[in-house]
């Protein structure tokens, strides 16, 4: 088994191109910043009066969660292999943001169409500079509220990988309580590290009924944070394997990538695209090789929802402007000389 993954890594290796070799070993990250926060929407207008998605919004306080996922990133990833999965509609929202990162880092998409093609795209921008690099995954608009323990357990992730590169490894948040609105991830048999507690992953419950909830939480499994790390060559090999249409049609337009062409040839293979989705479609078809680390203590959610992202600021002792309710009018008492008249 050993040698028939080291085969196929080298395959994949060759199949993504030449590089720099004093690029192998390095971290790189891309985090995603193409959604468009529909679940927020009313919110967000409440806080800036339109629509902005919510990765582009300071729901927590002064900085905006893109801002802050960018700064937990730096904790442990160089800005000059940090990649952004953007929409290129959002340019007003994010440009303003990104101003000083390096422009071929802003990885631009005509039009939000899933989390597959927009990893998938950026994997591809970011072998050109590092081919050999390990990869974290990470969405734009999920809170953390101890920031330093998180990047402890990303580091863990990153030194399982690069020992073993056919693994990729997905956080898994200790549950709180039995949510039915979040993913679960259902641990299997322990690895054998040393270091960390990393499983394999039996199998993925999407969104459980509350029974099925108390029943996975009880049974030692875990959330689904969709923070994900893999060496990139074995990322793009799940999509060879997975979807190997949508690996076929980004690898017509790789002569593109950093030419003036690439906005042209993007634009044109994303008219034909079919939303979809990096957990569904790719993940959980190719369950043999994916690892799953505890994460606890971290104060991990999502904010999609109004009511998470009030938990999150009153776990943070934050009362933001917008959060302030106007004190209502209280009318005045008459006077005596009117109560006399």
């Amino acid at each position: 088994m050993e040698h028939q993954t080291s085969r196929h890594e080298h395959g994949v290796l060759a199949a993504i191109g030449p590089g720099n070799p004093r690029s192998n070993h390095q971290r790189a990250a891309i985090i995603l910043a193409g959604g468009d926060g529909t679940r927020l929407s009313e919110l967000t207008r409440q806080i800036t009066g339109s629509n902005v998605p919510k990765q582009f919004c300071a729901l927590l306080g002064k900085v905006t969660l893109l801002q802050m996922t960018r700064n937990r990133v730096a904790l442990s990833i160089p800005r000059e292999l940090t990649m952004f999965a953007l929409n290129r509609e959002h340019a007003p929202f994010f440009s303003p943001l990104l101003a000083d990162e390096p422009p071929e880092n802003l990885v631009q998409q005509p039009q939000n169409q899933g989390t597959a093609p927009a990893i998938l795209y950026a994997l591809l921008r970011l072998a050109e500079l590092a081919p050999g690099a390990s990869v974290l995954l990470t969405p734009s608009d999920h809170h953390f509220r101890d920031e330093a323990r998180l990047m402890s357990h990303i580091n863990l992730a990153f030194a399982t990988i690069e020992q073993r590169p056919e693994l990729t490894v997905l956080l898994g948040i200790v549950p709180e309580a039995p949510e039915t609105a979040y993913g679960w991830i259902e641990p299997g048999r322990a690895l054998g590290f040393e270091q960390s507690r990393v499983c394999a992953v039996r199998r993925f419950w999407e969104k459980p009924s509350h029974e099925i909830a108390i029943e996975l939480m009880a049974s030692g499994c875990l959330w689904n944070s969709f923070v994900i790390l893999g060496r990139l060559s074995t990322l793009l090999g799940l999509f060879m394997v997975t979807m190997p249409e949508l690996y076929t049609l980004f690898s017509k337009i790789r002569p593109t990538l950093g030419s003036q062409f690439e906005e042209g040839a993007v634009r044109k293979l994303y008219r034909d695209l079919h939303p979809a989705d990096f957990s569904r479609q790719v993940l959980e078809p190719m369950p043999t090789n994916l690892a799953v680390l505890p994460v606890g203590d971290v104060g991990w959610s999502d904010l999609g929802e109004p009511d998470r992202v009030s938990q999150a600021l009153a776990t943070l002792g934050v009362c933001p402007r917008w959060a302030v309710k106007p004190r209502e009018s209280v009318p005045k008492a008459p006077s005596l000389q009117k109560q006399v008249a």
